[in-house]
């Protein structure tokens, strides 16, 4: 019967000291676990919720300021483009201006050689004038003595004649240049 009694006792259910003592002892576990390792939990929750926080807007502060220093950096490549165009553009300038300078020097020297070119040229032709002048009158005297038989040694005659003879030659000449030769004599 004590079997029988024992079954009617239900095997499963523990007895009541032993559910007493196991609900004790789960309070002080559940009360050890709320006042000591929940706190701790908590605390290490918060501190890694703040330090992803931190880092997140840490990152963002970062990016923040690599953006300023792009936009920095854009601005002063910008800034330093319109200056070395503007570099270029000057150069340039003042390469026309040095082009056009020695132009107008060489222009200058230029005609400075040919108007002492020019100078020399009318002195040897006035030279060349005289020398032939001279040349020729003595050449139309001595032939001008021969022709006539008598001699011209006087001077003051002498060059008389002999400009009246150089005025014809270059009457003559001049009639020449300014006449046309016709057709048929070429």
């Amino acid at each position: 019967m004590s079997i029988l009694a024992a079954e009617s006792e239900n095997p499963l259910l523990p007895p009541v000291g032993e559910i007493i003592i196991g609900l004790i002892a789960f309070a002080i576990v559940l009360l050890v676990f709320f006042k000591f390792v929940a706190p701790r939990f908590e605390q290490v929750f918060r501190a890694r919720r703040e330090a992803i926080e931190g880092g997140i807007e840490r990152a963002e502060a970062m990016q923040a300021e690599a953006k300023a220093a792009l936009e920095q950096y854009r601005a002063q490549l910008a800034e330093a483009r319109t200056e070395a165009a503007q570099i270029r553009d000057q150069a340039r300038a003042e390469g026309q201006q040095i082009l056009e300078e020695l132009r107008t020097q060489a222009q200058e020297e230029s005609a400075r050689i040919v108007a002492r070119g020019e100078e020399q040229l009318a002195a040897s032709r006035q030279q060349v004038l005289n020398e032939l002048r001279t040349h020729i009158g003595t050449l139309a005297v001595d032939l001008a003595g021969r022709v006539v038989g008598e001699s011209l040694d006087d001077e003051a005659r002498r060059r008389g004649t002999v400009d009246r003879f150089l005025d014809q030659l270059e009457g003559m000449a001049d009639g020449r240049a300014g006449a046309t030769v016709p057709e048929g004599s070429r």
